[in-house]
């Protein structure tokens, strides 16, 4: 199969997909959405960009539209012993952006007859999440710890879900939610089915899927230890003095939308208040970040508002905008896999990108290692200068040729 319109999909499904001009499958949704729609459980494992939620959200989709047509039925044929609703459906991610941007796709994909999505995050309010719960949700998506504490409560009744879908998984329990998603798979029904999507398939996510799939159909597309051949990689070596200087000329170089990685918060905030000070339009997001600053920014960056989104890792596989042209890794990763979930960013939905890595000579041996990790050999460059004119004067020159429009109550951050 190669297009959507081959998938044996409702016609509602079908006319979603067409307006939102979802038309080519990529290969893991070609091969893991058939076994999915036929009840299997999947574990599917590719690089990050390649439409896992799809993959994922299509059966969902056509499970809800089914059970929505059998209770309506029910409820015609005897109002008062129709069952009530509750939740069927349940996706865990690891973090608040990447439940968000599941739920915005559902939302494009679902039509009037389909029930709502409760969004079940932490960082927000929970007075509209428990509500949407104590209503008859039918469909939950969600991160560990803000659900597990729903379920602790008493707030949420999963007894009847009938699929799960872990994804992410690697991500989830690198970032310590293990324990949250096993006291989870606890209360759920052992009759269902589970999606579990990973970007790798680390011993810790095997160890899960051992545990709690049931011959699951193995859907593994590529190297997930590499970058997408979309993405042109390079380095560039600098003195810690220059580090900045270059990542300015970089950024005076790029047209498109640059998302730029550092380490630490602190460095996030500072590197944004720097950019700032040189005109750039930019937003920043780390783990310190209200959930509202955080929405602000990544929204904003999304509709073009932003050119460059600072951020610590919490974005390297919870963002997902598929036009970024320019990822640079300010601060090295600390792992090969953080370097692959970094660039992923860009180079999405058969786009090309570009991701530049800088690194002084004390941090030579550390990209080397991540060469050896990757099995290849990132292309060294030189920042072309013409020496000529200080810094400030190369800024105040590159800012006047380009357009910078400041927003009503628009604040660079």
């Amino acid at each position: 199969m190669t297009t959507f319109t081959e998938l044996p999909l409702s016609a509602a499904l079908q006319q979603k997909l067409a307006a939102a001009q979802f038309i080519t499958l990529t290969p893991i949704q070609a091969r893991a959405i058939a076994p999915a729609l036929e009840g299997k459980d999947v574990i599917g494992t590719a690089q990050t960009g390649t439409g896992k939620t799809l993959a994922f959200l299509i059966p969902i989709i056509e499970m809800l539209r089914a059970e929505s047509a059998q209770q309506h039925q029910a409820r015609k044929e005897s109002p008062k012993g129709a069952a009530s609703k509750s939740v069927r459906a349940l996706v865990l991610l690891p973090t608040r952006e990447l439940a968000m941007q599941v739920h915005e796709q559902y939302e494009q994909l679902r039509d009037r007859s389909m029930p709502n999505a409760a969004l079940v995050i932490g960082g927000v309010a929970e007075k509209s999440q428990l509500h949407s719960l104590r209503t008859g949700c039918e469909f939950v998506i969600a991160t560990p710890g803000r659900l597990q504490d729903f379920i602790t409560r008493k707030f949420a009744d999963l007894r009847n879900v009938r699929i799960l879908v872990l994804d992410e998984a690697d991500r989830m329990l690198d970032m310590g939610f293990l324990p949250a998603i096993r006291r989870i798979l606890q209360v759920l029904p052992q009759k269902r089915q589970t999606l579990c999507y990973s970007a790798t398939l680390e011993q810790s996510v095997a160890a899960l899927v051992n545990d709690y799939m049931r011959e699951p159909v193995r859907v593994a597309l590529g190297s997930v230890l590499k970058p997408a051949e979309s993405v042109q990689l390079e380095a560039y070596e600098v003195r810690p003095s220059e580090k900045l200087e270059t990542l300015r000329q970089l950024l005076y170089a790029e047209k498109g939308q640059t998302l730029i990685f550092t380490r630490t918060k602190r460095g996030t905030q500072r590197l944004a208040k720097d950019l700032e000070r040189d005109g750039f339009s930019s937003a920043m997001i780390h783990g310190d970040r209200t959930q509202s600053q955080r929405n602000a920014a990544l929204s904003g960056f999304q509709e073009g508002r932003y050119q460059i989104l600072v951020a610590t890792d919490v974005a390297s596989r919870g963002l997902h905008v598929d036009d970024v042209a320019h990822v640079i890794n300010y601060d090295l990763p600390k792992m090969a896999e953080d370097f692959i979930h970094r660039v992923g960013r860009t180079g999405r939905a058969g786009l090309q990108g570009r991701a530049s890595t800088l690194f002084t000579a004390a941090e030579n041996l550390e990209l080397r290692n991540i060469e050896r990790a990757l099995k290849m050999r990132i292309e060294r460059k030189q920042i072309k200068s013409s020496g000529n004119e200080p810094p400030k004067r190369f800024i105040a020159n590159t800012l006047a040729s380009r357009t910078l429009t400041r927003l009503p109550g628009e604040v660079f951050v």
